[in-house]
């Protein structure tokens, strides 16, 4: 099974990628030219005014330690959960104590040498030394446990925190202090994505404050967690830019998603990895459910994760949800070894309006689907044949055979509606006898110009199409799609 900490790319600039050359310059040429050391006295002077008015955003996107341990440690970091002790106050406290303590001392003797020709390469050295000693101690944490592990009681990132906390008492840092904000909370996946990347080790969909902003002194504004939240809902704002967030959003946030007990009435094999969950609701006994949406479902408590899947089925009180088990993922592993027929689950939604049919009944639809990500189209394509809809297309693309899941039911469709159409489209298997290729391939068939487009997919394959249709001149507003 996937670990819970997941390794992400967490440099995003060149100066957070090539930080770390500066540890070379101090912490090893500093041994034979001690005047180094020196460089360090501006840079602390830095950090403490930056932490006045930022918080820890030093260590996030110029610290030469933290561009050490991200960019290169973290391919060979254990990257397990920090131990008790590392998250622990009386440790930092201890820490920043020690290392207080270690640097006056050392001061006080070099000052009693104050005016003599030694005197500024003894100074230099003091600071040579303490820099050495982090980064041995650090990259050892870093390889032990995780990345930034020092991160957590390093006395500088523990400096920042005393004068972020001396700039919020003197309103020094309102316009400057940029936190991690959520667009609306109701958005949220609760996927723990944000958790699983964060180089702290910090849970920021489980501590959004009442500004939706989350404020927890330990993080580092690395964007890491902006980068890979799957919902897009995440950004760094100061809080007066929060209502321009909110702005922005608006028209997504269309409802508040409830809370749902449903039992698992019945598990169907539909490949050797790949299973359909028909789920029986219990209360309520019945959602008011929009072909293209997705639910929440819950797969843990502590701490508390959901995935989103889409609802492939509605009717009569059962919903389905169909599953692909991704080796070695976290969220399949748990719901394909623990959830058994009979047992009770926690939902939440009806959610997402993105792959909701603005014009059911539209001349022409196109539906691209990858893998997976044929789910939302079994709902959408009644919906359109339901509704009179001109001509449905609706192009279905996997690598190998047995992953045409939904196969015999779209082929059944095809033959008893004469405006759908059903293509699909094997990209490997040598046994396929129909189309082969992309779904690019087929799209290139048509007259791109004339649909409205509805796309569920890879990454990949979503850019892949958006780059096939920006270059046919496809309007924007003709362009809808979810990755799957």
């Amino acid at each position: 099974m996937e670990f819970y900490n997941i390794k992400t790319n967490r440099i995003f600039t060149p100066l957070r990628r090539y930080a770390w050359l500066f540890i070379l310059l101090v912490a090893v040429g500093g041994l034979w030219i001690p005047k180094f050391g020196l460089l360090m006295i501006p840079i602390m002077f830095s950090l403490m005014i930056l932490g006045m008015l930022k918080g820890k955003y030093w260590c996030g996107n110029i610290c030469p330690h933290g561009s050490l341990f991200d960019g290169i440690i973290m391919p060979v970091s254990r990257n397990i959960k920090l131990p008790a002790f590392l998250r622990s106050k009386i440790t930092l406290v201890l820490m920043f104590t020690w290392f207080m303590y270690m640097l006056g001392s050392r001061l006080a003797k070099v000052i009693s040498i104050w005016g003599t020709t030694p005197f500024i390469d003894k100074l230099g050295y003091i600071f040579v030394v303490n820099y050495l000693v982090v980064t041995i101690l650090g990259t050892i944490l870093a390889i032990l446990v995780s990345p930034r592990a020092w991160c957590r009681i390093c006395p500088m990132g523990t400096m920042q925190i005393l004068f972020y906390k001396l700039g919020k008492l003197l309103k020094l840092n309102t316009k400057f202090d940029e936190k991690v904000t959520i667009a609306d909370k109701d958005m949220c996946h609760i996927c723990g994505k944000c958790a699983r990347v964060c180089p702290m080790q910090l849970t920021p969909y489980l501590e959004f404050d009442s500004n939706n902003q989350f404020s927890h002194e330990h993080c580092i504004r690395c964007q890491t967690c902006v980068k890979n939240c799957p919902a897009g809902i995440l950004s760094i704002n100061t809080e007066k830019e929060i209502h321009t967030i909110q702005k922005i959003y608006e028209n997504d946030i269309k409802t508040k998603p409830e809370k749902i007990i449903a039992i698992v009435d019945e598990i169907i094999e539909l490949n050797n990895d790949t299973r359909e969950y028909v789920l029986k609701l219990i209360k309520p006994a019945s959602i008011n459910f929009k072909a293209g949406q997705f639910v929440l479902l819950k797969i843990q408590d502590n701490p508390v994760m959901y995935r989103a899947y889409s609802i492939s089925k509605y009717k009569e009180g059962k919903l389905s949800i169909t599953i692909k088990k991704v080796p070695n993922g976290y969220g399949t592993n748990i719901i394909f070894n623990n959830i058994k027929i009979g047992d009770q689950v926690t939902l939440k939604g009806p959610m997402g309006d993105t792959m909701v049919i603005k014009n059911p009944s539209a001349e022409k639809l196109l539906f691209v689907a990858g893998g997976i990500g044929i789910t939302p189209f079994l709902p959408m394509t009644e919906e359109a044949l339901n509704n009179n809809a001109g001509e449905i297309k609706l192009i279905h693309g996997v690598n190998y055979i047995d992953e045409l899941i939904y196969n015999q039911h779209f082929t059944k469709l095809m033959k008893e509606n004469r405006n759908f159409e059903y293509i699909p489209v094997v990209a490997i298997d040598e046994k396929w006898s129909g189309k082969r290729g992309l779904v690019t391939d087929v799209m290139k068939e048509l007259d791109l110009t004339q649909y409205k487009i509805y796309m569920c997919g890879s990454p990949a394959m979503i850019k892949a199409c958006l780059d096939l249709l920006i270059e046919a001149g496809v309007e924007e507003e003709n362009i809808y799609y979810e990755t799957a």
